[in-house]
């Protein structure tokens, strides 16, 4: 079922452009201290100086994709990683008929 969260999450170029990028972290990120770009996720630090947005406005970005459920996140330290929930992700594809 199509909720407004979801809408909400696909509905901003921004957060459309982490997506994709969380995809394949390797090749958009650079290694990170702390925690495993694949594994763990990539720092929202990194994830806001590539938008070029502030620290609050990407955590703004990164909570509504987390509450539409495409995003986990893992707390290391005193950072936020966010990797894709791939599961969520199938299934919101197959609810709109779209390959992103």
């Amino acid at each position: 079922m199509l909720d407004a969260d979801l809408l909400r999450a696909l509905a901003n170029e921004k957060r459309l452009r982490v997506l994709e990028w969380l995809r394949d972290p390797v090749a958009h990120f650079p290694p990170q201290r702390d925690g495993d770009l694949v594994r763990d996720g990539v720092c929202s630090q990194l994830i806001a100086e590539k938008l070029g947005v502030s620290a609050p406005t990407c955590g703004e970005h990164l909570k509504v994709l987390s509450r539409a459920g495409l995003l986990r996140s893992t707390k290391i330290k005193q950072w936020v990683f966010y990797r894709r929930d791939e599961e969520r992700i199938a299934e919101a594809k197959e609810l709109l008929g779209s390959d992103w």
